[in-house]
This record gives C-alpha cells, structure tokens and sequence, in this order.
C-alpha cells in the first residue's frame, strides 16, 4: 500500500490559517472592533446620561477551537462572544440588547448587519468581502437566577416571533471539543476536522444551507474519531500517524449513522441539530458525497502507487491536495520489487 501520510501533511499545511498570516490579521481586526465597541458604548450611553453597560469577550467558534481553514470562495472570519451583565429578564426583547452593539459598530466599516445570531462586521477590498467579525451577544450567566448564558437571537424589526433569549454554552463546547484528545492524537483529530471542512467546501456551494455546516463536521469528528497511529518504538513510544485512516474512520461513522438523515447534536446546551436546516434532497446529496468521499478513500488506501492514489484523493479534496511526480518507471519497478521482498521475508 502506498503511504501517502505526507501528502496529507502537506495538504494540512497548504489549507490551515496561518498562525502569523491570517490568524494575526484577524485579531487585529478583532481588537479593532472590540476597541470601537468600548469606546462608542461608553460615548452613546454617556450621551443618555445612562449607566455605560459592562460587558466580557471571549474567542468563541473555529478560532477558539484552532480548527479554522483558508476559506475558497468566501472571507476569512473570527467569531468572539460579547457578555453583557444584565439579565435576560429585565431584556424581554433580545434585539434590544443587540442593537447597543450595533448602533455602537454601525459605520466603522462599509458593511454592519444585525443577523440573526450575531452582529457582524465586515471588512471589504472595493465591494467585496475580504475578512469579517461575528459578534455574538449575550445576556451573562452571573446575572440570570438560572445561572445560565443567554444568546440574543433577533434582527432588526423582526417579529416577536423570531427573537428570543437561547440558552448557549460557547466556552463550554470549545472545551468540550478541546479537552476530547491530547498530545498526537488531538493534532490529528484537528487535522481530520481541515481535511472535512475543506472537502465540503470543494465539494459544496456555499449558497443557502446545501452544505453541511463547519460545527457540525466538527461534533461528526468529536462523536466517530479514533486516532489512527501504529507504534514504531515501544522504548522511546513514538507513533506514526495515518490520517487517511483517521479520516475514514470520521466519514464510515457518519454513514453507519445516517437514517433518513444524519443527526448530529450539539454536545453541550441547547443540544441544537446541527443539519436541521438541510432539507431532504439536500441530506441526500450529503449521503452521496460521503460516499463517493468513502470510494476515494478506500481506492487511495489499497493503490500501491502514490501518486494514483494522491490523484484518487485530489479529486475529492480539491488542487490543494499534492500528487507527487511521476517518478522514473524502471526506478519505480525496482522499488516496488523491493518492497515485496521485504514483506515475502518479514
């Protein structure tokens, strides 16, 4: 079989946000917002002759958890938590509390929307997005009798109908997810989670709710991976890693669980299904494309050449993935006559 481990590696590296590229430019962005947040907070409140609110962030989402991946056909985005001390009661509409950001953050860049579950700010080149931040507010748990985190749902003007206060454990599932593998074996879960997002970001539009969402490949890669590692030296207990394998382990776990449909549920409150906006043609063509991701791995996995077999997989994960060069044919034949000598004799 050919050992095509790094080649994913190399894929990892190629689809990852770059810790002193991207990642950096986005905690400016960040820290931009959030300096803006404060100071026009302060400055409109102020000028109610009303308390100034007082409030927590915290990095929530792909960011927080380091599974974030180079968008292909959209902005780079950070998604951070703002906590407003005040209790839901006293707020019976959450848009209420939502708009204190958004009339704080409204024209500091071209673009500020109130969506439903967030405030979101967007940094443009000309008219298109390059980079956004996603604010999602909060009514803090050390204000509510229940002692439980609120998330503000609503837009502007929404009906009552379509606002609420939602129980939401960000942090919570952040560590949840964190905490699940440690050392190797958590580097690889993480890896499997890149190779998923990108797959479905090659293999899905972007529009609507046809594809499955980041989260939910995450909790599908919480719920069925298994390191897959093999023990090179029991002294010095070193492993190598086979992230082909990991992978397939993650995409057999979520066919074996898909019914009708595939279920798969926020692992913290408000245990929410994840694919729920899916609709049924849409989980069809989902289940497809697991198993036509299934095939390629599977036919990677039993080619003997690796580059048929980083071919296999480059049609699945898209141009990023690297297919070695051809190398000499003779050379070629007398490696592959090698490797069975040895086996025959091992």
């Amino acid at each position: 079989m050919a050992d095509v481990q790094k080649y994913f590696e190399t894929f990892h590296d190629a689809i990852k946000l770059k810790k002193f590229d991207e990642n950096q430019i986005l905690r400016e962005k960040r820290d931009i917002v959030l300096d803006k947040l404060k100071s026009r907070l302060k400055t409109i409140f102020e000028e109610k002759d009303e308390p100034v609110p007082t409030y927590q962030t915290f990095d929530q989402g792909s960011y927080k958890m380091g599974t974030g991946i180079i968008p292909l056909d959209s902005d780079y985005d950070i998604d951070v938590g703002v906590s407003f001390n005040v209790s839901k009661d006293n707020y019976l509409d959450p848009v209420e509390v939502k708009e204190w950001v958004y009339d704080a953050l409204n024209g500091h860049t071209k673009k500020v929307d109130m969506r439903r579950p967030c405030v979101t700010v967007f940094y443009q080149k000309g008219d298109e997005p390059v980079y956004h931040v996603d604010l999602a507010v909060y009514s803090d748990e050390s204000c509510n009798s229940d002692g439980k985190k609120y998330l503000a749902k609503g837009k502007l003007n929404s009906s009552d109908d379509n606002k609420c206060w939602e129980i939401s454990e960000p942090q919570k599932l952040a560590d949840t997810v964190g905490d699940k593998h440690a050392g190797d074996d958590k580097k690889q879960f993480v890896m499997v989670i890149r190779y998923l997002k990108r797959w479905k970001d090659y293999n899905f539009s972007s529009n609507g709710n046809a594809a499955p969402i980041g989260i939910g490949l995450t909790i599908a890669a919480y719920n069925w991976f298994t390191p897959n590692k093999t023990l090179m030296d029991i002294v010095a207990s070193t492993y190598k890693y086979n992230d082909l394998q990991a992978t397939r382990g993650v995409v057999n776990g979520m066919l074996n669980n898909f019914g009708d449909r595939l279920r798969v549920y926020l692992p913290v409150e408000p245990y929410s299904e994840l694919f729920e906006k899916m609709t049924d043609n849409q989980m069809a063509t989902l289940k497809e494309k697991l198993g036509s991701l299934l095939e390629a791995l599977d036919s990677a996995a039993s080619e003997v050449d690796p580059v048929k077999a980083c071919e296999t997989l480059k049609k699945v994960f898209g141009d990023d993935f690297p297919v070695p060069e051809k190398p000499d044919t003779g050379e070629k034949k007398s490696r592959a006559i090698s490797t069975a000598s040895a086996s025959a004799h091992a």
